[in-house]
């Protein structure tokens, strides 16, 4: 029998570290949470207390008295719309660079990664001039192109990294069966790139949705953008609606930490086989 390894002082302090780092990543969340059932004069006498009763007038009046509504609705529309043209167009790239390693291949995918090391502030006064005169302006439609484009090249990167696992042979006897190019990779290559697929829905889905930048920017003024730029009106000058803040931030919050509750185990092991197959 192996004898019981014995605690250190080494793992002491890495479980000490841990509970820190843990304990300052969960506060802001929890922070938000008990601030958003109170009053914004409750918030600014005591920030720190718990609320005496749940205070739910912020939440009411966010969905009965302002655009937030359709904030939302526009939220959920940009994620979506950008995640499932993610998964369709992205996985098919990667697999074509994966599986024909030629020049023009090569070429292409070092262009992709390129592209990942130009900040987004030198080319967006060109990018938006690109979306005016493509009509796109103005519209979901252009963050989506945005969105969608601007993540093929980490796309590319996670998807080829995770096909270097997946043995050739399997294709190679489906196509011998009679199976076409495109059943191949649907019906027997797709399904295998479960894990690598919720690593990019996890984070693409979380960068979009909590983007600010590119809904401020690209959709028209006066009318109602996302939740994240919703929330920001509520900061003034002068003075700011805390309890309006807080009640928006939690809405926003709940679907993304269900979303990766779900994801969690697939998120983990896509981003830990890539890196070990890359």
């Amino acid at each position: 029998m192996n004898a019981k390894r014995s605690v250190t002082w080494n793992d002491i302090i890495l479980l000490v570290l841990t509970i820190i780092i843990a304990v300052i990543f969960f506060f802001p969340i929890f922070f938000n949470l008990i601030s958003a059932f109170k009053s914004n004069g409750d918030i600014m006498r005591s920030a720190i207390s718990f609320p005496k009763s749940l205070y739910l007038d912020s939440f009411k009046y966010l969905l009965t008295e302002t655009e937030f509504p359709a904030a939302i609705v526009n939220s959920l529309l940009l994620t979506l719309s950008s995640i499932f043209f993610m998964v369709l167009i992205i996985p098919m790239a990667g697999y074509a660079i994966e599986r024909h390693h030629k020049r023009w291949t090569n070429f292409i995918f070092v262009f992709y990664l390129a592209g990942m090391m130009i900040p987004f502030q030198a080319y967006m006064i060109p990018l938006f001039k690109e979306l005016k005169f493509f009509g796109m302006y103005g519209s979901l439609a252009g963050p989506i192109a945005i969105y969608v484009s601007g993540s093929v090249g980490f796309g590319c990167l996670l998807y080829t990294s995770f096909l270097k696992g997946i043995p050739r042979e399997i294709e190679e006897s489906a196509e011998i069966d009679g199976c076409s190019r495109y059943g191949i990779f649907w019906r027997i290559v797709f399904p295998l790139l479960g894990p690598c697929t919720a690593s990019m829905v996890v984070l693409q889905g979380l960068g979009i949705w909590n983007d600010f930048l590119m809904p401020m920017l690209v959709l028209p003024s006066g009318k109602p953008k996302t939740m994240i730029v919703e929330i920001f009106y509520f900061v003034g000058e002068f003075s700011s609606r805390w309890d309006m803040i807080f009640a928006g931030t939690t809405m926003s919050i709940v679907p993304v930490l269900i979303v990766f509750i779900f994801l969690q185990k697939y998120f983990v092991k896509g981003l830990a086989s890539g890196a070990i197959k890359g």
